[in-house]
């Protein structure tokens, strides 16, 4: 018999009777039938021979002898073809699944990173110039002629760089472009801003990743999602101004560019305040920190501006702003306290927030032990609180119960109250018509891409964007380092696996891989999803696991996939490890996460683990050498106090 399949209303009620059925079924086979001018999928059940089924099989029942019998019933409709079908999102897996999957994964990235490290043949300048021939304009072009498809990366942060640690650059060309020559090790920021550890101790070159990914210093200003070009000019000029430019045909774009400080609209912010982003950010932080107790030092200085210059405000209670927070006070009341003894009654540190507690993404009994921590070795911690404007000497804050503005004199202001789309990003969003639906007009700084289960972004082709500048759109996931470099692995297996993103959406089918050998393939044909009508496959007699699949996922891949073909099963899963915030005084706050379960440490032993996890987490063991010997030096000679 032959059962074609069609959309119906009833899909629901059919789920059910197909996962019941499906105990004990046997394997029933499926085929992709062609019709004039379209496809149509027909899962074939197979029953016994009889001498009946024999003879020559019709799609439609012959009439029956006997008139007075029942009809015979109507054979299914075609499916239809006009109609839009959506995935289901993935349901989330249990945590131990995740975690075993990861490693298995984890051993395949080792695999493509030893093979690279015993090959000696890093190309040079000359090799660079040969990808390149003039453009229009003057502007220089990618050969498009190369051999290996183009991978373009965009960004060196956590996404962009995980991603370039793992493809495999003997199957692909890569180019990454980026203003920023290297990969930063960004929580440990705070420590860089008051000398606890030295800056060089966070970067990673990014041609020291993968010397053999070509890397352009430059700034990607608008993509081309149609042509699938990326417009780029140089980050650094000739002593003349000129900045060269050039454009970038590739095959697959990885937009990984992150985000910028977010100043919400409030006046003076970008003029007067300090933000904690790049190396450059807490170089200046850092200067400014010596400088304003060399000024309170300088004889004639008023006690008025002894206050106001020695006080040290952070807006922003999230972790960066935190961290930041505990910090400074332990470099103020260990280290400047021996140097400038007679300036301690001056200094003070505030931390404001807006919300009614702090680190709101840790559990109630961690917030109120971080403020406990603060309130114990000094800091000021004011709650409910909203800045509205920042001035050269002084603040305006607004309390949230009673809408009284009050000014605040200060010395140094640390903004840390989240971040706001690039340019790139906003024009993206701008351009691809259906990423209309996830942003909003009025406001344009929350603008992220969204993308699909598979970090495909949503209505652009052969594109995928990580980290801060994405958004999953049926599973919202938190801005962190944790999570962008997670997806920058998972995006670099995909791509070293063979598979073609295609249009991203959950109305396409997942990313595609074709056997070479089948030649030319449709594989727009393969892409397109048709409707599952899980009442037609529940009246199977023989369902196999592929039938139970489409049914619960939604997916006609699942029943249309021909030898040779394959689509890609695995979707992105994040493995969160848990969240940990430093809070000063050696101490710190660690919310473990395991199992589907949570751990939560305060104190000197979550400081420990604080920092096991950091030196572990560094990119390279020249890192966490580095990184270890500045915590020694900073131990046993206290912090440096120069300033040049």
């Amino acid at each position: 018999m032959h059962a074609t399949v069609q959309h119906t209303a009833s899909r629901q009620q059919a789920t059910a009777s197909v996962c019941t059925r499906a105990r004990g079924s046997v394997a029933a086979p499926a085929r992709l039938a062609h019709g004039p001018g379209r496809q149509r999928l027909v899962v074939v059940a197979t029953a016994a021979p009889t001498k009946e089924s024999s003879k020559p099989k019709v799609e439609a029942a012959a009439p029956a002898k006997d008139s007075s019998a029942a009809p015979a019933a109507p054979v299914p409709a075609p499916v239809i073809e006009d109609e839009t079908v959506e995935l289901a999102w993935p349901a989330p897996r249990p945590w131990a699944e995740v975690f075993l999957s990861k490693i298995v994964d984890t051993v395949e990235d080792v695999s493509v990173i030893a093979r690279r490290t015993y090959n000696n043949n890093v190309p040079g300048i000359e090799a660079i110039d040969r990808l390149f021939r003039a453009g229009k304009g003057g502007r220089l072009k990618l050969k498009k002629e190369t051999q290996k498809p183009v991978v373009l990366v965009l960004g060196t942060g956590w996404g962009a760089h995980s991603l370039v640690k793992v493809i495999d650059v003997e199957q692909f060309e890569v180019v990454v472009v980026s203003p920023r020559n290297h990969f930063l090790f960004t929580p440990m920021l705070p420590s860089t801003a008051v000398g606890t550890v030295e800056f060089r101790s966070l970067l990673e070159p990014i041609r020291t990743s993968n010397p053999f990914a070509t890397y352009l210093e430059a700034s990607c200003e608008k993509i081309d999602p149609d042509k699938k070009v990326a417009y780029c000019t140089a980050a650094v000029a000739f002593e003349d101004g000129r900045r060269p430019q050039f454009e970038i045909e590739y095959d697959m774009v990885v937009v990984a560019v992150g985000e910028q400080p977010a100043t919400f609209g409030v006046p003076g912010v970008a003029e007067h305040c300090y933000f904690m982003k790049e190396v450059s950010d807490t170089v200046e932080l850092r200067k400014r920190t010596q400088q304003s107790f060399e000024l309170a030092a300088l004889p004639g200085t008023s006690e008025e501006d002894r206050r106001r210059v020695l006080h040290f405000v952070v807006v922003g209670g999230g972790p960066t702003g935190v961290e930041f927070a505990g910090t400074l006070n332990d470099f103020v009341r260990v280290d400047l306290a021996k140097k400038y003894p007679e300036l301690m009654p001056f200094v003070t540190v505030s931390l404001y927030q807006s919300a009614q507690s702090i680190l709101t993404q840790f559990s109630g009994s961690l917030q109120q032990r971080a403020i406990q921590n603060f309130k114990a070795t000094g800091v000021e911690v004011v709650l409910g609180v909203q800045v509205t404007g920042v001035e050269r000497d002084f603040i305006k804050i607004k309390s949230k119960a009673s809408d009284e503005v009050q000014t605040v004199p200060y010395g140094l202001c640390v903004w840390s109250t989240g971040n706001a789309a690039r340019p790139l990003v906003r024009d993206l969003v701008q351009t691809l018509p259906r990423q209309a639906k996830f942003s909003n007009p009025a406001r344009p700084a929350a603008s992220k891409l969204g993308v699909d289960p598979y970090l495909r972004v949503v209505g652009a082709r052969d594109m995928i964007a990580l980290g801060d500048c994405s958004m999953m759109l049926g599973n919202r996931l938190p801005a962190t380092a944790q999570v962008a470099g997670q997806q920058g692995a998972y995006v670099a297996r995909m791509i070293n696996r063979g598979y073609s993103m295609g249009l991203g959406g959950l109305d396409t089918s997942p990313p595609v891989k074709v056997d070479p050998a089948l030649g030319e393939v449709d594989t727009e044909g393969l892409r397109k999803l048709h409707p599952v009508d899980a009442a037609a496959i529940s009246q199977q007699p023989k369902l196999t696991e592929m039938d139970l699949q489409a049914v619960l996922n939604n997916d006609s891949t699942y029943l249309q996939s021909p030898a040779g073909v394959s689509y890609y099963r695995k979707p992105f899963e994040f493995l969160s490890l848990g969240i940990m915030a430093y809070v000063g005084n050696d101490k710190a706050l660690t919310q473990v996460e395991a199992f589907d379960t949570s751990l939560n440490v305060y104190g000197s032993l979550a400081f420990l683990l604080w920092r096991s996890v950091y030196i572990t987490k560094q990119v390279s063991f020249r890192n966490r050498v580095l990184i270890l010997f500045d915590w020694m030096k900073a131990r046993v000679f206290g912090r440096d106090l120069s300033q040049f």
